[in-house]
């Protein structure tokens, strides 16, 4: 039994006279079971509306991690244990208040519409298409060729454990200093680690990858045991963790912040204060223990709107290690 459909009530956008508005999303087969074994609100279990209900309660987070970027929808139709759906075009039946942009991919020579999440309304419309996981580009809609946050995928290889993620995002953190750069680390919801940086919106996909090999290059310098940027799987360390600079290409995506994963225990992409990184525990980050830790401390990404940094220095070092010929990688891939 999925049960019969509900309407959640959340803020819209302020009226024409400056007044509240709210939206109506109605959730059908709110008992639907999405993840039977993770730690739920009633037990073991977590069903559509649950999950409605998570993002409703982080709904300042998740819309300030997806706001007026386009965003790819992983979608589970018949729950995590049916197939997933990698959605770039929007879903057919969308509101007419739900917004888009426009991507043009030059591989299909087309352009298809995608997600642009301006209201919580879009996010809880969203999960009633079945979408568990909301995977925002790393540019917006006003400029969509010149990403305005730079990631730092620090991606761990079969056989390396947490404390050495641990270690390679401490140097990070050290190297990002030096370069007068705040870095903004979260969980990925996996057993790896996200450093998201703001930056001026100036450069195309192609230099901000070229500026993000670059770090990871000079932070393999520096911790030349515990991360490597070879390019080829088949020839890193698998004990190593991977700096994965490709994640700042055009049309690939992460989890945004506050994105539940699918994960047997329902984990959370988990926005992290430094002084937590060295204790974190990722499967700890649930759709059961977020809504809390969220109304206790809010959003840690909100400074990350404060200041944005540029990338000249980086993208010196990128010009250093091209004109040595000690790049392998394919210039974008």
């Amino acid at each position: 039994m999925s049960g019969d459909a509900v309407e959640l009530v959340v803020p819209g956008p302020p009226g024409d006279d400056g007044t509240d508005t709210a939206r109506t999303i109605r959730l059908s087969n709110p008992d639907r079971l999405y993840f039977p074994d993770a730690p739920g609100p009633r037990g073991t279990g977590l069903t559509k509306l649950d999950l409605a209900e998570y993002y409703r309660a982080v709904g300042p987070g998740i819309t300030a991690a997806l706001d007026h970027r386009p965003t790819m929808l992983h979608r589970f139709p018949k729950g995590l244990a049916g197939p997933k759906v990698h959605q770039k075009k929007l879903p057919a039946g969308a509101p007419v208040w739900i917004e888009t942009v426009g991507i043009y991919f030059p591989r299909y020579e087309r352009i298809v519409d995608e997600l642009c999440v301006t209201e919580l309304g879009a996010v809880l419309w969203a999960v009633q298409m079945s979408t568990v996981e909301f995977h925002p580009w790393n540019s917006r809609r006003s400029a969509v060729e010149f990403p305005d946050e730079w990631r730092i995928d620090l991606d761990p290889m079969p056989h390396c454990d947490l404390p050495r993620t641990r270690r390679v995002a401490r140097a990070a953190q050290d190297l990002l200093a030096e370069l007068g750069i705040r870095g903004f680390p979260k969980t990925s919801g996996g057993h790896g680690l996200h450093i998201y940086v703001r930056i001026v919106a100036e450069w195309g996909f192609a230099d901000v990858r070229r500026a993000a090999r670059a770090f990871g290059r000079e932070l393999t310098r520096r911790v030349p045991d515990d991360a490597t940027v070879v390019w080829w799987r088949k020839d890193r360390d698998p004990s190593k963790v991977f700096v994965d600079f490709n994640q700042n290409a055009r049309d690939h995506t992460m989890a945004a912040a506050y994105s539940v994963r699918s994960t047997p225990r329902a984990t959370v992409s988990a926005p992290l204060d430094w002084s937590e990184v060295d204790d974190a525990e990722p499967d700890d980050f649930t759709v059961a223990t977020m809504p809390e830790r969220f109304a206790r401390r809010g959003d840690l990404f909100a400074p990350i709107e404060l200041v944005a940094h540029r990338l000249d220095t980086l993208l010196e070092w990128a010009e250093r290690d091209e004109a040595a010929d000690d790049v392998v990688d394919p210039p974008s891939y």
